[in-house]
């Protein structure tokens, strides 16, 4: 049986960003990254818009606002020293009727809070930076970007196996045994020994969290997928967006309401809407998986969700099966978009943590188990590409009890 100090479980961009933290700590740390699929990158990272994020939405001195704003710049000079596509192009969020203006302000009081550079105009400023945006009042956030998080991964792992680090692909973990001090992390492609694991799981998080530490080490918390559909603008309506145009969202959900996206390859992303996914993989409503849905109306928090917030699913549900009513959506902060302008796009699922009593988690969670020697990444949807390095940063010390 071969013997490692550190089991990242995971290979997204939140694993490897950890791995590549432990071995910067110590490198001479034997690390083991293991992926049951066959590529990195294959689920939340691969699929995710490419946003840099600025902190503008979370709460401040929360673990999103701060490790957001510690990983934006830390991304940005690592795509700059690996020649990996980025651009720091600035965004929108945009007030389009009275009564938003309240809440506009609100998260300009948070991005100030946060360290953020923003600046409050009016319809005319907007309409220099969008002339085909509409609204009354809008925040720029200057320092907002867009990047290929695939190629971070990428590049990440490209390091992690120069400086020695496995990276096992297609090796599910199965199970888990102690042998003395050590734990015995099974996998499909066989067993590790190892002192310490990181569980970076992802849409899987809560269930290896359980194989580990029983629901303790869950905190109760159960992972709830939520499909986010896209469409593209047609290439010919593409100039109707010069950077990153956002609603002002509604504060409660963790969803940021559908947005209009420059990525790295000029297309505009458009979306996303989300809808409960039928499966934890489920990109599309013909993927369904029977114990995924059972599990899932099982669980008392889903439950309680479903009875506090139906009618705000029944419209994402709605608007999923209607093109004409995405476009509507669209179009309150670009009045040209049309029905004809959207092309599908590929779909994602972001691993949602909800509590037992229904409460979405709406910071990053993490948690311990097995005295401390395992580490669980319970909950990091958005900002966690953004903030990628720094939770790597802050893993890798606890992990490794290093103080400051």
């Amino acid at each position: 049986m071969e013997q490692v100090d550190v089991v990242v479980i995971g290979a997204g961009i939140v694993g490897l960003s950890t791995a590549h933290a432990v071995l910067a700590v110590d490198p001479r740390l034997r690390v083991a990254i293991v992926d049951k699929e066959g590529s990195i990158a294959g689920h939340q990272t691969g699929r995710n818009s490419g946003v840099i994020h600025a902190g503008v939405y979370y709460k401040p001195g929360s673990e999103k606002a701060r490790l957001c704003t510690a990983g934006r710049q830390r991304m940005v000079e690592f795509c700059a020293e690996h020649d990996i596509a980025h651009e720091i192009c600035g965004k929108v969020v945009v007030a389009v009727s009275a009564d938003e203006r309240p809440r506009l302000a609100e998260l300009h009081r948070r991005c100030v809070a946060n360290g953020v550079d923003v600046e409050l105009v009016g319809s005319a400023r907007l309409r220099e930076l969008e002339p085909h945006a509409a609204g009354i009042e809008a925040l720029h956030v200057k320092v907002t970007g867009i990047a290929d998080y695939s190629g971070v991964c990428a590049a990440l792992a490209t390091a992690l196996v120069g400086r020695g680090a496995q990276l096992r692909l297609g090796a599910a973990v199965v199970g888990v045994a102690s042998d003395g001090a050590a734990l015995v992390v099974e996998t499909s492609a066989g067993p590790l020994r190892t002192d310490r694991v990181v569980n970076c799981a992802g849409l899987h998080a809560d269930r290896i969290a359980r194989l580990f530490g029983g629901d303790a080490a869950a905190k109760g918390m159960m992972i709830v997928p939520f499909r986010g559909e896209y469409f593209e603008l047609a290439p010919s309506r593409s100039h109707l967006v010069r950077s990153l145009i956002y609603p002002v969202p509604d504060p409660q959900f963790p969803f940021l309401g559908v947005h209009l996206t420059r990525g790295i390859s000029g297309r505009i992303h458009a979306g996303p809407n989300a809808v409960l996914a039928l499966a934890r993989e489920g990109y599309s409503w013909r993927v369904v998986d029977r114990h995924d849905i059972a599990e899932t109306v099982r669980f008392p928090g889903f439950r309680m969700l479903v009875k506090e917030q139906w009618r705000y699913g029944l419209s994402e549900m709605v608007r999923s099966l209607s093109r004409r009513r995405f476009a509507d959506a669209l179009s309150r902060l670009v009045p040209e978009v049309r029905a004809q302008d959207l092309e599908p796009a590929s779909s994602g699922v972001r691993a949602q943590a909800v509590h037992p009593d229904g409460r979405l988690a709406d910071d990053f969670e993490f948690g311990r188990s097995n005295d401390g020697r395992v580490l669980h990444v319970l909950n990091a949807p958005s900002p966690a590409a953004t903030a990628s390095l720094a939770i790597g940063d802050q893993i890798a010390a606890e992990l490794l009890g290093v103080t400051s």
